[in-house]
């Protein structure tokens, strides 16, 4: 990554639970989906992914998972939550990302399926991941991220305008 280059990371929320009565918006993590989150973290800062800005839907469990991850990564980036991400399609998403200020070179999106899997879709131009680009095609599982580079300003990203460089996967 070059120092004009700006990364997106999209990550679907770890796994989980499905409580009989409780509203979507209020689901709480899973214990696997705990395991999950903090290896996410993990594996971020081993791969120099540190982002300078997250944006991370108002639902509980992307909450958790953001909470999990930034443990493991050891930083402390200016953190958002936004509604906007809980119900955003892939277009919306888009919108936000174009909406983030030039000096964030990393901006992570702790959001949800099928918009994560979507807006990587939607990003994704010439010369990208191919197998990534694959697996965006029909969803990613939780507690998994993309990555998309592009040198355009973030006001500038459109479709098919990024690199999809990679998708990562809970072990």
């Amino acid at each position: 990554m070059t120092s004009s280059t700006r990364r997106l990371v999209l990550l679907r929320h770890a796994k989980a639970e499905h409580p009989a009565g409780v509203e979507d918006h209020e689901r709480a993590l899973a214990l696997p989906g705990r395991r999950q989150a903090g290896r996410v973290g993990t594996a971020m800062a081993a791969a120099s992914v540190v982002p300078d800005l997250v944006l991370c839907s108002s639902s509980l469990r992307t909450r958790q998972t953001w909470e999990l991850a930034r443990a493991g990564l050891g930083v402390e980036p200016a953190v958002e939550l936004r509604d906007e991400v809980y119900t955003a399609g892939a277009q919306a998403l888009l919108a936000l990302v174009q909406a983030v200020p030039d000096d964030v070179r990393t901006l992570l999106v702790v959001g949800h399926e099928p918009t994560m899997s979507h807006a990587a879709e939607l990003l994704a131009g010439p010369g990208s991941d191919e197998a990534a680009y694959l697996r965006v095609q029909v969803g990613v599982p939780t507690a998994s991220w993309s990555v998309l580079e592009s040198s355009a300003a973030w006001s500038d990203w459109a479709p098919s305008g990024a690199l999809l460089v990679g998708l990562h996967t809970p072990s």
